[in-house]
C-alpha cells in the first residue's frame, strides 16, 4: 500500500514538473540529491518516466579558475540568453563544507540578474566531497531541468581537481574561461583542460586589459595549433570578453551553436551524447556499489575487518580489494 501511494505521488511530481512548476522541479531535483533509500528509489522512477522529455537542450559546461568571473560570464550569458527567448538553468556546484557538508559559495548572490527572472533556475548544490567538485546528481537535476522546459543549461564548476573532465562528461559543449595575461601564466595552463576546451574564453577584455586580452587570445592560438582538437570536425576558437559589459557575449553564444550545428552534421553530437550515457551508467554503478560497501551491516562490519588487516600488515591492498570484490557477488 505504501508502494502504491509513493508511485502516485511520483505521477505527481512528474505532471507537475512537465507543466513547468518550479516547486515541482526544486522538489524533484532534492528527491534525487537524497542518500535515503527510498528517496534514490522514487527518483530513479521520476527520472525514468521523464526520459522522453529530455535531452533537447544546449547542456553547457563552464569551468575556470577561481576568479576568473564564473559567474558572473554566466550571469550575463544567462539574461542574453533570456533576452533572446530561452529558458536557462544554471547548475552550480558550490564548494563543500569539510564540517557540515554545506555550501560556502553563495551563487545566487553573484548572479542578481538571473536570480530575479521567472525564466531562470539557479541551483547551487554542494560538491559533497565527490571526484572534482562536481554534485554527484548533477546528470539527473540536468535531466529533470530539461523536462521542466528550460532548453539552455549552464553546469558551473568549482574549478578544481578533475572537475573539468566530469563536466566535460555530461555536457555538449565546454568552455574554459580564462584571465587576460600571457608569459608566465601561460606556461601555467593545464595541457588537460586545454585539450578537452570547446573554446577558450577571454574575460575582463575591457578597459586597460583590453589590450593585454588581445595578446593572451593570440598566445593561447597558437598553444592550440600544436594540440590535437576533440574532434576532427570542430577546431576549438579563442574568443575574448566582458562579463561587466556584456560585449563579446553575444558573439560567444553564437560560436556554441555553431559548434552544435558542425557537430549535428558530422554526427558527432549524437556519438558523444551515446558515449556520455554509457559513462554515466558505469559512474553511477560504481556510486552504488561503494554505497552498499558502506550501508549494509554485515558487509560493513566485514570491510572493517579487511581494513584492519590491511592497515596491520596482514594482507595486502590487493588480495584485500579481491576479498572486498567477493562480498558484492
Amino acid at each position: 500500500m505504501i508502494q502504491k501511494k509513493a508511485s502516485l505521488d511520483i505521477k505527481a511530481v512528474a505532471k507537475d514538473l512537465r507543466a513547468g512548476s518550479r516547486a515541482a522541479l526544486a522538489r524533484a531535483i532534492t528527491l534525487v540529491e537524497s542518500r535515503r533509500g527510498d528517496h534514490q528509489a522514487a527518483a530513479r522512477e521520476l527520472v525514468q518516466m521523464l526520459l522522453p522529455d529530455t535531452g533537447k537542450a544546449v547542456r553547457v559546461g563552464i569551468t575556470g579558475s577561481p576568479g576568473v568571473g564564473k559567474s558572473t560570464t554566466i550571469d550575463a550569458l544567462g539574461s542574453y540568453l533570456i533576452e533572446q527567448g530561452h529558458k536557462v538553468a544554471v547548475l552550480a556546484v558550490d564548494p563543500s563544507s569539510a564540517r557540515s557538508g554545506g555550501s560556502i559559495l553563495g551563487d545566487k548572490t553573484r548572479m542578481a540578474r538571473l536570480a530575479a527572472s521567472d525564466h531562470a533556475y539557479i541551483r547551487p548544490s554542494p560538491s559533497s566531497g565527490t571526484l572534482g567538485g562536481v554534485a554527484a546528481k548533477t546528470r539527473e537535476a540536468m535531466l529533470l531541468c530539461e523536462a521542466a522546459g528550460f532548453d539552455v543549461i549552464l553546469v558551473e564548476t568549482v574549478g578544481i581537481g578533475q572537475s573539468e573532465t566530469a563536466v566535460c562528461d555530461m555536457t555538449d559543449f565546454f568552455l574554459a574561461l580564462m584571465l587576460p595575461g600571457g608569459g608566465d601564466e601561460l606556461q601555467g595552463i593545464k595541457k588537460g583542460l586545454v585539450e578537452l576546451a570547446d573554446m577558450i574564453a577571454i574575460n575582463k577584455a575591457d578597459g586597460d586589459n583590453l589590450k593585454r586580452a588581445n595578446i593572451t587570445a593570440a598566445d593561447y592560438r597558437g598553444a592550440l595549433h600544436i594540440l590535437s582538437p576533440r574532434s576532427e570536425h570542430w577546431h576549438p576558437p579563442v574568443v575574448t570578453y566582458s562579463a561587466l559589459t556584456g560585449k563579446g557575449i553575444a558573439e560567444l553564444w553564437q560560436k556554441i551553436l555553431d559548434h552544435r550545428k558542425a557537430m549535428n552534421a558530422s554526427g558527432d553530437f549524437a556519438a558523444r551524447r551515446r558515449e556520455q550515457q554509457v559513462k554515466w551508467m558505469w559512474s553511477m554503478l560504481e556510486q552504488r556499489m561503494l554505497a552498499r560497501l558502506r550501508t549494509e551491516a554485515s558487509v560493513r562490519a566485514r570491510v572493517k575487518k579487511i581494513e584492519a588487516d590491511v592497515a596491520d600488515g596482514r594482507v595486502t591492498p590487493a588480495l584485500a580489494a579481491e576479498h572486498i570484490l567477493e562480498l558484492l557477488q
